[in-house]
């Protein structure tokens, strides 16, 4: 666990805010790669995870920005950063995890961010500039009022500037952007549920292959709820089961029975809880899991994952 402390705060857009983050102990902060996240343990108890941008710095410069956006209607986490996180405030986080990296080998990349989605891709443009790799950043944004990163988008050359593109007929741009599928261009895509419901549709449906689609969702799919059931779980080493009733996660029923799972964003978008399936079959509800990954059945998140069979055993 690292402890860091808030050495700068800026006001980036309309109810967006950055704030840097030194070491508190003044050490060396370990360094990441684009597209990683950190799990920041706010004072309240609340965990929640952020993207780790470098706008204009080295990843490896020993300072951490994250950008929130103020959610009111949300779990609570943002409202606390930005009512209560100011210059001095002192917070614990985990060590960066990457579950969105970007792939070297790649010909071209095709960023494309929605709204606060922008923080990890701005990063991703950072780098790919210094690399000298051919890429296309592509903001979809309500307002120029709500567009993070303006003194960096404006300072940035013609040929690495974002393209700004202003709330209404998202669909249509990024049909237009998707039209011709092409094996050696990536894409990476985040930002609210709509708007990622929209690229990955339009992807599927102009035949990208799934291998080329990248992607970091915001809140797991809820969609499911309607058919939940009641299943077991056994534990390998023990052979104890544990009903798990509707409304209830494996995770919250065996925390309950005294196992220790780590966990840490309880919507399966982190990839803190995943754990290994010997039996059964799972029905996945995370967003960390690659579709190949979860095809196997070897493994699930039991923050948020329910089962399509009576039984899973668990590799625990």
């Amino acid at each position: 666990m690292l402890e860091l402390v808030v050495q700068r705060r800026v006001q980036e857009a309309e109810d967006i805010i950055s704030l840097d983050f030194t070491s508190a102990l003044e050490e060396s902060l370990p360094a990441f790669e684009p597209g990683a996240h950190t799990d920041l343990h706010l004072p309240n108890g609340l965990i929640r995870q952020y993207s780790l941008c470098r706008p204009g710095e080295s990843p490896s410069s020993g300072r951490y920005t994250i950008t929130v956006q103020c959610a009111r209607e949300s779990r609570g986490g943002s409202m606390y950063v930005h009512e209560q996180l100011t210059v001095g405030s002192r917070v614990h986080a985990s060590e960066p995890r990457n579950l969105f990296e970007l792939l070297p080998a790649a010909r071209k990349h095709l960023l494309l961010a929605g709204g606060i989605g922008i923080t990890p891709l701005i990063c991703m443009r950072q780098a790919l500039a210094l690399r000298q790799q051919d890429f296309e950043l592509h903001y979809f944004c309500r307002s120029r009022a709500r567009a993070a990163f303006g003194d960096l988008r404006r300072s940035a050359p013609p040929a690495q500037s974002p393209h700004l593109r202003l709330d209404g007929g998202a669909d249509i741009l990024v049909a237009e952007l998707l039209k011709r599928p092409d094996t050696d261009t990536h894409i990476y895509v985040c930002g609210p549920s709509g708007f990622m419901d929209c690229v990955l549709t339009t992807a599927s449906e102009h035949g990208w292959p799934s291998a080329n689609v990248h992607k970091e969702f915001f809140a797991a799919d809820s969609s499911h709820l309607v058919a939940d059931r009641l299943f077991e779980v056994q534990i390998a080493s023990t052979g104890r089961r544990s009903e798990i009733p509707v409304g209830a996660s494996v995770f919250e029923v065996l925390e309950q029975a005294g196992l220790d799972i780590p966990v840490s964003c309880e919507q399966g978008i982190c990839g803190t809880c995943v754990t290994q399936l010997l039996d059964g079959i799972p029905d996945h509800r995370d967003q960390c899991l690659t579709d190949a990954e979860k095809a196997t059945n070897k493994c699930l998140t039991p923050c948020c994952s329910r089962a399509h069979s009576k039984l899973l055993v668990l590799d625990l």
